[in-house]
């Protein structure tokens, strides 16, 4: 009986190509990378619809162009200083949001009095939208630097009250009795009871009042904005300038999946504590 050459170490190095030919095909059909693939192949026809179809760029500029004028913008537009304007505006109004509505909904949780007064209130506002808010705000602001911290802080501010009302709400009522039983105070059972119980929803409020702080900002910058990347918007354009249109909105996409990847990231480090 001839031997059979097809098995052993005598078929490892024709196996081998088709090894890892299915090893490139399963790394490629990662959801991470395959995500990116996606982008890629939209951009790709972006592009190319762009060139047959020889469109207007005052309409759809190319892709290429866009990244062009963005980094024409961030060298010579002063994108830089409209980026770092804007992140002031959001973030600065953000903390201010969490500082006040963690702590006013921790009191409205602890407190029935508290909560009565303030649920009428709170069941008016946070419904409403806040952009119909901006005429009424620069009547008593201005359109400075406190009309811009104050709209970005409505739009965290609520989500963040009613998330922490909720979490605390939601704690298991037997850990609160038992560190009243190993006589813990009242202020010891906030700080280490109710508010860590609380975190994943207090962080789910973050998560929806950043969102909203970020889209109120670059709306009032348009309607009032001198410096900012919703005032570089509006004026690109008012001058037709699409390509400059475009690259803003990179920027803002960009910031929105880069806060977006951050939260997620600190939700799984939430999620383990959680677990442990």
């Amino acid at each position: 009986m001839s031997p059979d050459t097809t098995a052993g170490p005598l078929a490892s190095p024709d196996t081998a190509p088709a090894e890892a030919s299915r090893g490139l095909l399963a790394r490629l059909g990662e959801p991470k990378v395959l995500s990116w693939i996606a982008v890629a192949v939209v951009i790709l026809a972006w592009e190319l619809a762009v060139i047959v179809l020889q469109l207007n760029p005052i309409y759809l500029p190319r892709p290429s162009r866009i990244v062009v004028a963005l980094f024409d913008m961030f060298r010579n537009g002063g994108l830089t200083t409209d980026l770092i304007a804007t992140l002031t505006r959001i973030f600065g109004g953000f903390f201010i949001a969490l500082v006040f509505g963690v702590a006013l909904g921790v009191w409205m949780a602890v407190s029935v009095r508290v909560r009565a007064i303030a649920d009428n209130f709170i069941a008016a506002l946070y419904p409403l939208p806040k952009v119909t808010l901006i005429p009424l705000l620069i009547i008593w602001l201005g359109t400075g630097g406190p009309f811009m911290l104050t709209i970005s802080m409505l739009g965290a501010f609520f989500p963040i009250v009613i998330n922490t009302v909720l979490g605390i709400s939601q704690c298991d009522q037997g850990l609160v009795l038992a560190a009243r039983d190993l006589g813990a105070s009242r202020r010891q059972i906030i700080r280490m009871v109710l508010l860590p119980s609380a975190i994943p929803s207090i962080f789910a409020g973050i998560r929806l009042g950043l969102g909203v702080s970020i889209i109120l900002v670059v709306a009032a910058e348009m309607v009032v904005g001198k410096v900012g990347l919703g005032a570089r918007l509006y004026l690109a354009g008012q001058v037709l300038e699409t390509e400059q249109v475009f690259a803003v909105l990179i920027v803002l996409a960009t910031l929105g999946i880069v806060v977006t990847k951050i939260q997620d990231a600190i939700d799984v480090r939430l999620g383990h504590w959680r677990v442990n």
